[in-house]
């Protein structure tokens, strides 16, 4: 996994026309199709994903930022896992930190995950405390996110599963406030130790871990190479083509320097 780089944009509810998303869309693919070991995989609003899936290539995917765990019903607003399949997605986004603060519960993401992970799409976990302790309190929240999510998962499912660590306190920051990459690393070898005891060893390895907390092409090196993390969840500069342009070049030059 240390071979290939995940960087996934999460464009919340951007932009405002359908125009707009797809010029997007198309100076992003017209980058990452260019990169040999680096994939990108686009989440726009639901509104605009059949349109955009259609533009979607080998190596940009496209994925959805949510979804209902149920396959049809009278759930007004709801997106399915089959509507999300059947449309083109590979990927979703699931436990967001800002769905989470709109009342989105843990049993709420587990079962959100069972009817991704049904559908064969690939999950990206969500996971991150809103503060930080200094008895480490912090961990066992982080703990409890994922262990809660894993729930009932079957083990021939992990490879359909991308944990995102974002740290609540980070979101919406510069990029100077944002994590370090060392202090990246601390986290990520602890969320390992967590899957390694949920899954065992030979799982865990497989399970990729990105960073996602302001995010930007100034701190992304430092995040990706002293981090030791596997990719970047991107949100306001994946936005801008020019500023996600960079962002995805470096993590593509990353990856070569490691090897």
């Amino acid at each position: 996994m240390k071979s290939q780089r995940l960087i996934v944009a999460n464009w919340k509810m951007n932009p405002e026309t359908p125009e707009a998303a797809r010029e997007i869309f198309l100076a992003t693919r017209r980058v990452g199709d260019k990169l040999k070991r680096t994939e990108t995989i686009m989440c726009p609003p639901a509104i605009y994903f059949a349109g955009l899936a259609k533009l979607a290539s080998k190596k940009v995917h496209i994925g959805a930022q949510n979804l209902f765990w149920e396959n049809s019903g009278s759930y007004t607003g709801e997106i399915s896992s089959t509507m999300v399949k059947s449309s083109g997605g590979s990927h979703v986004i699931v436990g967001h930190s800002e769905r989470r603060e709109l009342g989105e519960t843990n049993e709420m993401i587990n079962k959100k995950v069972l009817a991704a992970l049904k559908q064969e799409l690939t999950v990206i976990l969500c996971i991150g405390e809103k503060e930080r302790d200094a008895h480490g309190e912090y961990l066992s929240f982080v703990k409890q996110q994922l262990g809660s999510a894993l729930s009932g998962i079957q083990k021939k499912f992990v490879e359909n599963f991308i944990i995102a660590y974002e740290p609540v306190w980070a979101i919406g920051k510069s990029d100077r406030e944002a994590m370090k990459g060392s202090d990246m690393y601390e986290m990520y070898i602890y969320i390992k130790k967590v899957l390694t005891e949920m899954l065992g060893r030979e799982y865990a390895e497989t399970i990729p871990v990105l960073y996602g907390g302001s995010v930007s092409a100034l701190n992304a090196e430092d995040i990706l190479n002293n981090g030791h993390v596997n990719g970047l969840l991107v949100g306001r500069q994946s936005l801008d083509p020019i500023q996600f342009k960079d962002i995805l070049t470096i993590a593509d030059a990353q990856v070569k320097a490691a090897k």
